[in-house]
């Protein structure tokens, strides 16, 4: 089932760009990028089991710097995209030495505290983000190529989108990966076995930052203006939502929680004001009646009707 699954995976992601409408390829690229995003997000969560509320703010380094490196100096986008995942992560290791000093609830608020004050950072800081008239990115290019349409920017999205699940896999199946389940289960076993925890932690954290840079990246090739309004809590708490429905601590979940969620967040964009109300109901229930995600309670129902 998991072979056939990628498979046809692979035939919608190449017979996609032929059969479909610029709308379409949009929705996709938007899909294949929060896709990343959701993997930052399991590496912190699913795996270390730190509950992080800034995936947004990290997200949005990624998008200005990588947009203000294209846009101003004039880099290719391979490039610029390297340096909005490195910026992420690096403002991400730094936040992680003074966070991961608190845990559970404490975490979560310090976190959100820093989100907070980085989309304030955006909406003011007019010399650079453009404050709250948003800011206008040139479109990335390579070897004098222009990525203008959704079109043009759709396979090298679906290239990325597939690098970085690649990378989360060899992560989870590495040392490093065993080392983080181990914190998220016990910290105190996990210390006692020799691992170094707060080490491990500080690592999930700027993982999960640099991801969330190279999402921001991966945005700009196909979106050539960025507003600080859509770089807030409620974008964290859709990324949440998402890997959430999909199961946490799943490479599988995470990556199909962006895709389902994601679509269903596109049928809400036609009722924002209950946008907000409807994620968290859609948490609370899987929450209560499907805690390991659409999947893996599909799988349950499934096997069970199968056997009887």
């Amino acid at each position: 089932m998991r072979i056939f699954g990628l498979l046809l995976a692979a035939i919608v992601l190449i017979a996609l760009p032929f059969f479909t409408t610029g709308y379409v390829i949009y929705l996709a690229n938007i899909l294949l990028t929060f896709t990343v995003l959701c993997l930052g997000l399991h590496i912190v969560i699913g795996e270390a089991g730190q509950f992080s509320l800034a995936h947004a703010a990290f997200y949005g380094i990624g998008i200005y710097v990588t947009g203000i490196a294209g846009t101003k100096y004039g880099l290719p986008f391979p490039v610029t995209m390297l340096i909005g995942g490195v910026a992420a992560a690096a403002v991400g290791f730094v936040i992680g030495v003074i966070a991961l000093r608190m845990r559970d609830i404490y975490l979560a608020l310090a976190t959100f505290a820093f989100g907070e004050a980085m989309q304030w950072l955006f909406q003011n800081w007019d010399a650079v983000t453009g404050g709250p008239n948003g800011l206008r990115i040139a479109p990335a290019h390579l070897f004098g190529h222009e990525f203008v349409t959704d079109k043009d920017a759709y396979p090298v999205v679906v290239l990325f989108a597939l690098l970085m699940i690649g990378l989360t896999i060899l992560i989870s199946r590495a040392r490093l990966g065993r080392a983080l389940r181990a914190v998220r289960e016990s910290e105190v076993a996990a210390q006692a076995m020799g691992i170094p925890v707060q080490r491990a932690k500080l690592l999930a954290f700027g993982l999960s930052a640099f991801f969330a840079g190279i999402a921001g990246g991966m945005f700009t090739l196909f979106s050539t203006f960025i507003h600080p309004e859509s770089l807030g809590f409620s974008t964290t708490m859709l990324a949440l939502t998402m890997v959430v429905v999909g199961g946490l601590g799943s490479i599988g979940g995470a990556v199909g929680g962006a895709i389902v969620f994601g679509l269903i967040s596109e049928l809400l964009r036609q009722a924002p004001s209950f946008q907000e109300i409807a994620y968290g109901l859609i948490l609370i229930i899987f929450m209560m009646y499907a805690p390991k995600g659409l999947f893996a309670f599909l799988a349950d129902k499934f096997g069970r009707a199968r056997h009887g």
